[in-house]
């Protein structure tokens, strides 16, 4: 670190290492980072600030500094890793195979640790404690706190609400979240736990409904399972999955985390099933890392460990199944004007890019037309839309931008965060563009139906 730098505080030598984030990560991994250079051109708060601290290299930089009692953990280094989007878009441009997950996610589990120790941070921020972590992960709570707001939209109160700017009485993340809010479906009934095959039976699989996506999303949920089973699929649906624990893990409550996983590994029946099919990205990225996840967490016995990896290597996401399983292509036609944006978690976290292209292909009379930075996160990246107002919202009007350029009339998207974030950045830029998932257009085109645009 340069003399004269803001990080460059005095650090406290007394201090127990045990208590210094960060500590318990396997050194090596620091060590992988050469620095050269190459992730910065792919990391988007990078891109929007030109920092090289919140850059990749420059926030490995930071951590190892930390670690290795260089530099104290102040509000400054803070600011740059919790700028940091986790979208592992450094991952895929990285020559030297730098896990970047691996460090930032286990640093900021200690960083909250610590803070909890403290009696401070995001587990006592009431945000956090009543809205991420009890109503978020369970579908059901999603569902009675939007009566309210179905209620709203249906009798065009919410229209009257924004016009008279009554919604910014609320405080800023109610605010954001109100904004985020799309045109809700009627809600769907409850999804048996057997849906059969059509055809021949070709695959026996598991689906794993979620929670902001069943709550919000039911219709996309049903889609996915209708084109499985168009594709020769049982589909099964246990009724005692849970929520991933992205939202949890992510913020420093790796207990909770933990517990959803062993509930997960309870209520899938490995040996009786060929995939377990995942259609949200940010899901799908959590769900394959309990492996990994199971090694940073403490309490975690070798036998949970072993049994969370086989869980792990059981998850698909739907366009990866669907293109290793050999599809059968759709005769719907669709004659619109598409583009596809790549969720960071689908494209980076899970190395699925040209399989969602593939299948879209397939569908007679779809033009799908390149997206300018594809791969350059929309902002919403889990809770951060709501966490890091700011550089979400620069981020939004960015791939708002790149996405009109396109003419397109719809957008593809693989993941329920960036379908809310590129939808709220539509609708308030009066752009009346439909934000679809990859099963929903499949799904029209095997039915024969096209969409009402």
């Amino acid at each position: 670190m340069k003399p004269g730098s803001s990080f460059s505080q005095p650090v406290d030598a007394t201090q127990d290492p045990t208590e210094i984030p960060g500590s318990e990560i396997p050194y090596e991994k620091f060590l992988d980072c050469i620095h050269c250079g190459l992730c910065t051109a792919a990391c988007p708060t990078y891109l929007e600030t030109g920092n090289e601290n919140d850059s990749p290299r420059g926030r490995i930089y930071l951590m190892r500094a930390v670690v290795d009692q260089r530099v104290e953990l102040s509000d400054a280094v803070r600011g740059h890793l919790d700028l940091c989007l986790d979208c592992r878009s450094c991952e895929t441009a990285c020559p030297s195979g730098v896990q970047y997950g691996r460090l930032i996610e286990p640093f900021r589990v200690d960083i909250q640790k610590m803070d909890a120790r403290q009696g401070k941070g995001a587990q006592q921020d009431w945000f956090h404690r009543w809205i991420l972590y009890r109503l978020f992960p369970y579908p059901s709570r999603i569902r009675k706190a939007l009566l309210p707001a179905r209620v709203m939209q249906t009798l065009r109160i919410d229209k009257l609400m924004n016009a008279l700017k009554l919604t910014s009485l609320l405080p800023d993340k109610l605010k954001r979240m109100n904004d985020l809010l799309p045109r809700l479906k009627p809600a769907e009934p409850d999804l048996p736990e057997v849906m059969p095959a059509q055809g021949t039976q070709r695959a026996r699989v598991a689906f794993f409904t979620g929670c902001v996506s069943e709550a919000m999303y039911s219709h996309v949920n049903r889609a996915t399972i209708r084109v499985l089973q168009a594709n020769g699929c049982e589909v099964l649906i246990p009724k005692t999955q849970a929520c991933c624990g992205a939202i949890h893990y992510h913020s420093g409550a790796d207990q909770a985390a933990l517990e959803f996983a062993l509930q997960n590994l309870t209520a899938f029946e490995l040996d009786d099933i060929d995939a377990i099919i995942v259609n949200v990205a940010g899901c799908g990225a959590m769900l394959k890392d309990y492996g990994h996840i199971a090694e940073e967490i403490e309490g975690v016995s070798e036998e949970q460990r072993e049994q969370l990896k086989q869980l792990a290597s059981k998850f698909k996401d739907v366009s990866e199944f669907l293109f290793e399983l050999g599809p059968i292509a759709p005769q719907g036609e669709i004659p619109f004007r598409a583009t596809y944006h790549d969720a960071c978690h689908l494209v980076h976290a899970q190395e699925v890019q040209n399989q969602p292209r593939k299948l879209l292909e397939l569908i007679p009379g779809l033009n799908l037309i390149p997206l300018q930075e594809s791969t350059i996160c929309c902002g919403a990246a889990g809770s951060y839309n709501l966490t890091q107002p700011e550089m979400a919202d620069q981020l939004g009007k960015r791939k708002l931008n790149n996405i009109l350029e396109t003419g397109a009339e719809i957008v593809i998207s693989g993941n329920v965060g960036c379908t809310l974030q590129i939808d709220s950045k539509l609708r308030q830029s009066h752009q009346p563009l439909w934000v679809a998932h990859p099963m929903e257009l499949l799904d029209l085109s095997y039915r024969g139906q096209k969409p009402a645009l």
